[in-house]
């Protein structure tokens, strides 16, 4: 029997896919636990869809990522910090300050997961930072350290 999977199913499948499986465990197993449904010219047909829909809006976010990565590229975010002697910092500049910094400066929402910092920032300087935006879509972050006065 031929069944369409509503959830991952270990030694099955994934979610979305249509397998074969006996029709004893499709009956009793399967279609009563709600992990998987028959594969009627319906189902298919709204399986189709649903594929459909979830290919265009990861091509919608792919977009908003690469969409975002062009503004990083003309945007520098401004920090202060305090410092003791030798310009070093108290402490260091973390990727959630550098997150709130482009949200405050330029309406940027990066989550903070998302800034990839090597080290620590713990000088005052200018920085180039990575930036995941995901669908393979990465991005620099320009950061100036300047010291608060």
């Amino acid at each position: 029997m031929k069944v369409i999977l509503q959830q991952d199913v270990k030694g099955q499948g994934k979610k979305g896919q249509l397998i074969e499986a006996s029709d004893g465990y499709a009956r009793n197993f399967l279609i009563p636990r709600k992990l998987a449904v028959p594969a009627t010219a319906e189902n298919l047909n709204a399986m189709k869809q649903q594929e459909k829909a979830k290919k265009a809006q990861e091509a919608a976010e792919k977009a908003e990522a690469e969409a975002v990565a062009e503004k990083l590229k003309t945007s520098v975010v401004k920090l202060t910090a305090k410092a003791g002697a030798g310009g070093r910092l108290f402490g260091a500049v973390t990727s959630k300050e550098i997150s709130d910094g482009l949200k405050a400066q330029y309406g940027l929402d990066v989550g903070k997961s998302k800034i990839v910092q090597e080290e620590p920032i713990k000088a005052f300087g200018t920085y180039e930072l990575k930036c995941k935006l995901g669908y393979e879509v990465t991005g620099a972050i320009y950061v100036v350290v300047a010291e608060e006065k």
